[in-house]
């Protein structure tokens, strides 16, 4: 399983580095929403909560959809700017079908990666995204309705959303991190025209090759995912991050430049005892390819039994049966929303049994 990005063809001057505001704004808020992902920035995540104003909070809640269980491709810019109020621009000039059909990921899953239609013309788009979000509670399902109704109100509302969090919290952030990730696209950059692609991409993840072959070039990133695209005719982005570890993005929907989103920095994450039969257990739990699939999923957000269901093109009452063997493996955690039961794995149960795979399926 892997994205491969078609790079044939492509000249080296097209495949660039450098840091986004907007992107690592994305990042942060990524953490901010799902703090056990990024143990190791436990404590900038408790004196940014601090600081929080509960409005600003409670807007940050209602908008997470765009960063917490992905990464919305509207956050990755192919074009990084030195400011976020120039990213913020670019945003303002995307058409209001593609902005949507980005924004509304969650919702509209693998058919936004294959290039369908977006919900503002598409009846069947529309209706699917409605319906899912409904499963999500009343205001997610009055969000996305306003969404369709009124796209340039909501991406007035985005856009005004990020610009407070920049006056709260990430102006400072940035600024602190700026440096460090100008100087790693510098040095990726110079690695790049001096030593060549491949040395370039072994130095920004292990995760990531250069394969060549006889239909051409492409870059391989390990993921727990399938997806393809190609570089042709616009290039190839590599923005790095000071708050993404473990997660690896690779933006590939038709219709949009290739960006790579890689963390600057690796630590391991601290690992911990269990009984031997536990481990066993687990391990025995996480072998099986369909719940290695579902854990992508369920590392990244909640999801309902449907929800999954839809998702893999499979039954309920397999996706049931999973869910049961990765319970009884206490890899999982549940929360009861109404007549819905939310499930998620455990990302620090996980992360004890081995970081490698934490890694690999939050890639």
């Amino acid at each position: 399983m892997s994205v491969c990005i078609d790079i044939t063809g492509v000249p080296l001057e097209r495949i660039t580095f450098g840091p986004s505001p907007l992107a690592e704004l994305g990042a942060a808020l990524h953490v901010l929403s799902e703090p056990a992902h990024h143990a190791r920035l436990h404590a900038w995540v408790t004196t940014t909560d601090s600081r929080l104003e509960p409005e600003l909070a409670d807007r940050l809640s209602e908008a997470d959809f765009l960063w917490r269980s992905s990464r919305s491709d509207i956050l990755l810019p192919a074009r990084p700017r030195a400011t976020l109020a120039e990213e913020l621009d670019d945003l303002d000039r995307m058409e209001d079908e593609k902005f949507v059909s980005a924004a509304m990921e969650e919702w509209t899953g693998s058919m936004h990666s294959d290039g369908a239609a977006s919900p503002l013309v598409d009846a069947g788009m529309r209706e699917r995204a409605l319906d899912l979000a409904a499963g999500r509670g009343p205001r997610q399902a009055a969000f996305v309705q306003w969404m369709l109704a009124d796209p340039p109100a909501v991406r007035a509302w985005i856009r005004r959303l990020l610009e407070d969090c920049d006056v709260a919290f990430f102006a400072d952030t940035w600024a602190g991190v700026h440096v460090q990730l100008a100087a790693d696209a510098r040095h990726k950059t110079e690695l790049l025209r001096r030593k060549g692609l491949a040395e370039a991409i072994t130095a920004v993840s292990p995760a990531m090759t250069v394969e060549e072959d006889e239909k051409g070039v492409s870059l391989v990133v390990d993921k727990f995912t399938h997806g393809r695209t190609s570089a042709a005719g616009s290039g190839l982005t590599f923005l790095p991050t000071a708050f993404g570890w473990p997660h690896l993005f690779a933006l590939h929907a038709p219709g949009w430049q290739p960006v790579v989103q890689y963390p600057v920095r690796t630590p391991e994450l601290a690992t911990g005892a269990a009984p031997v039969e536990t481990v066993r257990l687990r391990l025995e739990a996480l072998a099986h390819p369909m719940r290695m699939r579902l854990c992508r999923s369920l590392a990244r957000g909640t999801y309902t039994t449907s929800e999954l269901a839809d998702t893999y093109g499979v039954s309920a009452p397999e996706i049931s049966r999973h869910l049961a063997v990765m319970r009884t493996a206490g890899l999982l955690t549940a929360q009861r929303r109404g007549r819905h039961v939310l499930h998620q794995l455990d990302a620090a149960v996980v992360a004890r049994l081995g970081s490698d795979f934490l890694e690999g399926v939050l890639r």
